[in-house]
């Protein structure tokens, strides 16, 4: 069995930018995707959903998105770009492939595919860090007579009309359906938030927020920190007053440690303030017909949007490699990698204040790179 000098794994913004860089370095490569179609999972998030992010800095390299696209592009337009990137660059991308295991052979992988097997010299994981919604395990949920999902599972924000809505989670997944929300007349919304966020609107006037963010990416993390703390205070004033607890830590330093981004704001901290989201504690139990809250008050919501978070779901494929942390997330990443594991790579496995189609690009040259850089010493050695 041959072995390939590269495997792509997974054809998200990450794993698309790592294949078009290798194969603009001279790598062959080829890109194994398991869904049918690219950008699977925007085809399942709900119709209303833009990027945070300005569409200059959301474009794939050496790509634009067409004229009269929105500054926040929506999940259409994002993924005709994914598609348009893919056709012009002629990426090998082979659908309908999951990779169940790869497997260090000394100087080479093995990936067990639902296809087959087939051999690496370079393994590159591009599987994304939202990959596998997650669920807190709350005492009493499982009768709970009302629905609980996910933030991935909003659906359409009109579905919300006349309902009792309680979003547990005050991060960017979060704002997002509480954005959704403030402009539809529902019966109630709620917001359980153990820490306060790191929360930005997406314009200050003219100027879209995002913008900044190359600028910001090259601070130390403490003054990015303070730039992002008196952003919020001077647009939003003191948002303990309705509610919201003080943030644990620094925007950019969540981001970095334990990879909370931040939050952007289209409405929701207008309807905090005007009392339509009202701020509660965290969540102690669930009773048959309401939520039992930290402070011992019960509230009664028709549906709970649980707004915590995702997990990279790579256990089962690289658990074994001791190459993940206590939450799954990769212990490196874009050009770093693991001496004892050479040709393992990961990318697009956490967030950035870029967002991830800017910082999908800088990682893939990174990867790109250090692997063109191996092979040819492989080559000129022997």
């Amino acid at each position: 069995m041959p072995v390939e000098p590269a495997i792509v794994i997974g054809a998200g913004a990450a794993g698309l930018a790592a294949a078009h860089a290798l194969i603009k370095a001279g790598v062959p490569t080829v890109i194994l995707e398991k869904e049918a179609r690219l950008g699977e999972p925007w085809h399942r998030r709900h119709r209303q959903l833009h990027l945070n992010t300005h569409r200059d800095l959301s474009a794939l390299p050496g790509a634009a998105y067409p004229p009269g696209t929105p500054a926040f592009p929506d999940r259409t337009a994002v993924i005709r770009h994914m598609n348009a990137f893919s056709d012009t660059n002629r990426l090998p991308v082979r659908f309908g492939v999951a990779v169940e295991d790869i497997a260090f052979k000394g100087d080479h992988w093995a990936v067990q595919t639902s296809a087959g097997q087939r051999l690496a010299r370079n393994v590159i994981i591009a599987t994304g860090r939202d990959r596998q919604p997650f669920i807190p395990e709350w005492k009493g949920m499982t009768d709970f007579a009302g629905r609980i999902i996910h933030s991935a599972d909003f659906g359409d924000a009109r579905d919300y009309e006349g309902k009792k809505v309680l979003v547990v989670g005050a991060g960017n997944s979060g704002f997002d359906a509480l954005n959704h929300m403030a402009g539809v007349k529902t019966a109630a919304i709620w917001l359980s938030a153990r820490g306060g966020p790191a929360v930005l609107p997406k314009r200050i006037g003219q100027i879209a927020v995002h913008r900044l963010s190359p600028l910001m990416a090259r601070l130390p993390l403490w003054l990015a920190d303070a730039a992002i703390a008196a952003t919020q205070r001077l647009v939003f004033g003191d948002l303990t007053k309705f509610g919201l607890p003080p943030a644990p830590a620094g925007g950019a330093s969540r981001l970095t440690t334990d990879y909370t981004a931040i939050a952007a704001d289209d409405g929701a901290i207008r309807a905090i303030k005007a009392g339509k989201i009202t701020v509660v504690p965290a969540i102690s139990e669930f009773t048959p017909d309401g939520v039992v809250l930290a402070n011992g008050n019960v509230i009664h919501p028709d549906i709970v949007i649980a707004a915590t978070g995702y997990r990279t779901g790579l256990e089962a494929m690289v658990g074994k490699l001791g190459v993940l942390d206590g939450r799954g997330v990769p212990l490196f990443n874009g050009g770093e990698g693991d001496p004892a594991l050479p040709g393992l790579w990961f990318t697009g496995m956490r967030p950035s204040i870029r967002g991830c189609f800017a910082n999908a690009a800088i990682l893939a040259k990174a990867i790109a790179k250090r692997i063109a850089g191996t092979l040819g010493a492989t080559a000129a050695s022997r």
